[in-house]
């Protein structure tokens, strides 16, 4: 859906999507690749490189989301092998490089564990100087964990390359659980875009349709929250949001809260020698809505 979007937005002029790397998280990052290929291809582009990426954490075992996903990503539809293929460039190095390539001149929309983000700041110390901004869909702070009591998804399957990527020193936006639950699309919404008969709104009611059947028992209500196109209309359009700015860390060792995200609330807050990150904590709900459905209506 996020990918959705951003073509949209591509195909109107707002933005330029110069590559897509993948990694472990909802499925295995090839199967990954495969998939962003396929929907790359649906909605009519065919030359944006796509980047195989890391394949497990740093420092922990691999863990996949087939029961939110299906077990290849995109709601066990069978769907033909896309036309393209990888490009055989580590995602890391493919960051290293378009940053190299483009100084000053990228945001990154990270929207999975953040395990390429950290290869990349070890591979270059001078990317965090290159890159125009990082926006990370992840975290929770007041709201609870979506994988264990404290812990988001993304932030969890790798917490040490997610405190890599808040250490660094580079302008940070982060789009935790707290701003992406209130967003959660409604079965009106669900209604209006299977309405629709293009073969981009077809596919995309269906794979979202098997993500509310998931999502339903949590939100008491059929809908499901498209946590990732979040982020992306936040990087196009930060205005949209309400932002907080604290230093976040990443609890690595708590038997009950590793991959928490962390930050000081207080009134008077620790002094802290990381950079502050830009945290999301609302947004405009109605205007995401509404373009995130024109957005895939638009095809």
């Amino acid at each position: 859906m996020m990918l959705f979007y951003l073509a949209a937005r591509v195909r109107a002029g707002d933005a330029e999507l110069v590559g897509v790397g993948t990694v472990h998280g909802n499925v295995d990052s090839a199967t990954g690749a495969l998939n962003t290929l396929r929907v790359l291809e649906l909605a009519g582009f065919h030359d944006v490189p796509v980047a195989v990426g890391a394949d497990r954490p740093m420092a922990q075992d691999v863990h996949y989301a087939v029961d939110w996903h299906g077990s290849n990503g995109l709601a066990d539809l069978d769907l033909p092998d896309p036309a393209g293929t990888p490009t055989g460039e580590p995602a890391p190095a493919q960051l290293v490089r378009l940053a190299r390539e483009n100084p000053g001149e990228l945001t990154v929309i990270a929207t999975g564990p953040l395990t390429n983000l950290g290869a990349a700041l070890l591979l270059d110390p001078e990317l965090p100087s290159l890159v125009r901004e990082v926006v990370v869909m992840g975290g929770a702070f007041d709201h609870p964990g979506n994988i264990t009591t404290h812990a988001e998804a993304n932030i969890w399957h790798d917490p040490e390359a997610a405190d890599l990527v808040f250490a660094a020193d580079w302008p940070v936006v982060l789009v935790p659980l707290d701003a992406t639950h209130p967003t959660a699309v409604g079965a009106d919404w669900l209604a209006r875009l299977a309405a629709h008969d293009s073969s981009v709104a077809r596919f995309a009611s269906q794979i979202m349709e098997w993500y509310a059947d998931a999502y339903t028992p949590t939100l008491k209500r059929r809908g499901a929250v498209v946590h990732d196109a979040l982020a992306a209309l936040l990087a196009l359009e930060p205005d949209l949001g309400e932002y907080v700015e604290r230093p976040v860390r990443v609890e690595l060792r708590g038997e009950l809260t590793r991959g928490t995200t962390v930050w000081d609330a207080r009134s008077l807050p620790a002094s802290d020698t990381r950079r502050p990150v830009r945290v999301a904590v609302g947004s405009d709900v109605a205007a995401f809505q509404e373009r995130l459905l024109d957005a895939v209506l638009s095809f």
